[in-house]
């Protein structure tokens, strides 16, 4: 599993569709452009993951980390059969601070491992990227 590292990659994932959604997340996916020209934005023909916690929903920089490392964690699972295609997941929602007090308590490390576990999984009952069809001239 490669991961995403440039602004370009993101934005280009970001404009996929979104494939899956729970309360505080949302998967996006785009099908790898292997044919197009002279740099392409994802160099190998693998699974392509990115994380983005933004600030909005996560204030506090070790909670914005650990959601991240949650992300990272859940998705390398065993069990986790995410298709070749380059994925973002999106943090969308924040966590109520009410009841999750610590920035990186167990109980938000296991609340956010569970939604993931979820999201992932309706992300791999969802139609896989296709190849753009070719067009008719």
């Amino acid at each position: 599993m490669q991961r995403l590292k440039t602004r370009a990659q993101f934005q280009a994932v970001l404009a996929g569709a979104t494939v899956a959604r729970t309360a505080h997340f949302a998967l996006h996916r785009c099908a790898l452009d292997s044919a197009s020209g002279a740099q392409p934005l994802f160099a190998s023909d693998d699974v392509w993951l990115g994380a983005m916690v933004p600030k909005r929903w996560a204030r506090r920089a070790v909670t914005r980390n650990a959601i991240k490392r949650q992300i990272y964690a859940v998705s390398t699972a065993q069990g986790v059969a995410l298709p070749r295609a380059a994925h973002v997941v999106r943090l969308r929602a924040g966590f109520d601070r009410k009841e999750f007090v610590s920035a990186t308590s167990d109980k938000l490390k296991a609340a956010v491992r569970a939604e993931l576990q979820q999201l992932l999984a309706r992300a791999a009952r969802a139609p896989s990227p296709s190849s753009p069809a070719p067009s008719a001239s």
